[in-house]
């Protein structure tokens, strides 16, 4: 109990003479604050420990909203193209000038999201900090603790560069009172690099706790960090290692799993695809240890039959659906997909009770893993029924989001059923898995020429895909689906630009809604043309999402400094990006 409630136990008039008693004396003022801890209370092991787990706990990236968590499902899905905010038009609106390309700096979701990287790298920065004046920590844990932490601000900063390009950089070594006068720059690759380096080198193979990271997580976006700058061959050179060498937290040796959907079951967490993720909880007295930034990307209303009784965001595109198409059993490398005859027969304009019949044509197998449509079993609740589970069809179509979905039967075991909604879900959200891994390497490998090498990455994912025994299945045994799905032949890797059209393909259909899309756009350099072509072919249908929305190179590959740091920090110490 503190000096403050001891007091409010006296008289007044007692309180007042103990005034008079110490008046020449002011040291009774000096009361630590409440809530908050110093740095001589948290200089010792088990108290930096605890900030380091602080420090974890923002990876789910929340910070007094939705927006985003570790998923980037706007920044780097719906920007992407992979899906649409959904809904409608009214509901999160701030949302909707994001997907057509007219954010202005002062949306508060971006500036939220600049708020919850930069508390992650202040989390670090305080381990870093108390590290220096620890004196029972030994080398060992010394290592240890700070491989982690800088891994972890690694990550933070690694995300603040591919959606602000230009933030500050801090690390433990600016005091405080210096903070806010740091200025933005774009040079951060040097600094992100140095910091999954050292935890490359300090961190352990394994971890004895699930969730912390070790040495082949920081070796993965060590490399990752390498491929965003064009360093093919150190990138090359460590996703090598990593291929090799590499293994999960618990020891399991990274592999693709066999059954695609386990990726994203929350009771098949640690598995041996996991290269980094964010862990979750579920009845743990705050629904933010679940997956707090997804319980919006459920069907819509689904009441009993179906997850979540909410909230119909985060609908899969037209765009997207198609791209699975296969002839032969390969994808439609050239685009066509978008083509009449190629086009996902879909029950758009069709209520639940029309009739409807899907469609027929061939199929990757994956496109029923990654969105729900209708009359398809959707994991282990009902086929899906089509406008019943769609908010509104007009407006965002008849998709619904599939992946990183809770099964009817982990309802309040694998969620947490504390709160509003029930979809509050557990299952572990992999930032980096090993099949992003496989694809990110054979980049590599085409520009090192090794394209046979490429091509071996490509097809263990397409092989993995092609497992029969793990397509969506009719309650008769029947495949869902048309199915159909080849490995690729030596002639799509004869040359260096088809190999990097079935690389980008292949990321495009394996990641879907994962994040990746947008990000992978940039770094490619085909944006600008990628988007307008996606935004004229969907604004077709979804005229009220995308009549009239553009893409602008120059400018949209980078986010908006928020105006409120802007105006916290001044102009003369944050400029803004171009084009804002």
């Amino acid at each position: 109990m503190t000096n403050i409630n001891i007091l409010k136990r006296f008289p007044l008039i007692i309180m007042a003479l103990a005034l008079v008693m110490v008046s020449c004396d002011d040291e009774f003022l000096e009361i630590p604050p409440t809530g908050s801890l110093s740095d001589a209370q948290l200089s010792t092991k088990a108290g930096i420990e605890g900030v380091l787990v602080g420090a974890y706990a923002t990876l789910n990236g929340e910070f007094g909203n939705r927006f985003e968590g570790p998923n980037n499902w706007v920044t780097g899905s719906i920007c992407g193209g992979d899906a649409n905010k959904g809904t409608d038009p009214g509901d999160y609106s701030s949302i909707n000038p994001i997907q057509r390309y007219e954010i202005n700096p002062t949306n508060g979701d971006i500036n939220a999201k600049w708020r919850a990287r930069f508390e992650g790298v202040s989390r670090c920065n305080t381990v870093l900090r108390l590290l220096t004046q620890a004196e029972d920590v030994g080398a060992a844990d010394a290592a240890r603790i700070s491989g982690e932490a800088r891994m972890l601000r690694g990550h933070y900063y690694f995300d603040l560069k591919r959606v602000f390009n230009s933030v500050p950089y801090i690390d433990e070594n600016i005091p405080a009172a210096e903070v806010a006068a740091v200025p933005n720059t774009p040079d951060l690759w040097g600094k992100i690099e140095a910091d999954f380096q050292y935890a490359f080198d300090n961190l352990p193979e394994t971890q004895a706790q699930a969730g912390r990271v070790n040495k082949w997580a920081a070796g993965a976006y060590l490399a990752k960090t390498y491929l965003y700058q064009g360093k093919f061959s150190e990138a090359k050179s460590m996703f090598d290692n990593v291929i090799a060498n590499g293994v999960t937290t618990n020891g399991l040796k990274y592999a693709l799993l066999d059954d695609y959907a386990q990726i994203y079951n929350a009771e098949n967490d640690q598995h041996a695809e996991a290269v980094f993720d964010v862990e979750s909880a579920n009845n743990s007295g705050s629904t933010q240890n679940a997956n707090y930034f997804d319980d919006l990307n459920y069907p819509y209303n689904t009441g009993p039959d179906g997850p979540g009784n909410c909230c119909g965001f985060f609908q899969p595109t037209f765009e997207l659906a198609n791209t699975f198409r296969t002839s032969g059993g390969l994808p439609l490398l050239d685009g066509s997909y978008n083509d009449e005859g190629n086009e996902l027969v879909h029950d758009y304009g069709l209520t639940t009770a029309d009739p409807f019949t899907p469609d027929a044509g061939e199929l990757d197998p994956r496109i029923d893993h990654s969105l729900g449509r209708r009359s398809i079993p959707y994991l282990d609740w009902i086929p899906h029924p089509g406008q019943d589970w769609i908010r509104s069809q007009v407006y965002a179509g008849p998709y619904s989001p599939k992946k990183y979905v809770y099964y009817k039967s982990q309802e309040n075991s694998f969620t947490d059923g504390s709160s509003w909604t029930r979809g509050y879900a557990t299952m572990n959200y992999t930032i980096i898995r090993f099949a992003d891994v496989l694809l990110m390497a054979a980049e590599a490998e085409i520009e090192a020429g090794s394209l046979d090498k490429a091509m071996e990455y490509v097809n263990m994912v397409r092989a993995r895909a092609a497992l029969e025994e793990h397509w969506v299945k009719n309650e008769d045994g029947s495949n869902a689906a048309n199915y159909v799905i080849s490995e690729y032949p030596a002639s799509q890797f004869a040359d260096k630009a088809s190999a990097w059209d079935a690389v980008r393909m292949e990321r495009k259909l394996e990641l879907s809604g994962e994040g990746h899309r947008f990000f992978d756009l940039v770094r490619w350099g085909i944006a600008e043309e990628t988007l307008n072509a996606y935004l004229q072919y969907e604004s077709q249908i979804l005229v009220t999402m995308f009549g009239g929305a553009s893409f602008t190179a120059g400018k949209n590959e980078y986010y908006p400094i928020p105006q409120t740091q802007i105006d916290i920090q001044g102009a003369d110490v944050l400029s803004q990006n171009p084009g804002y």
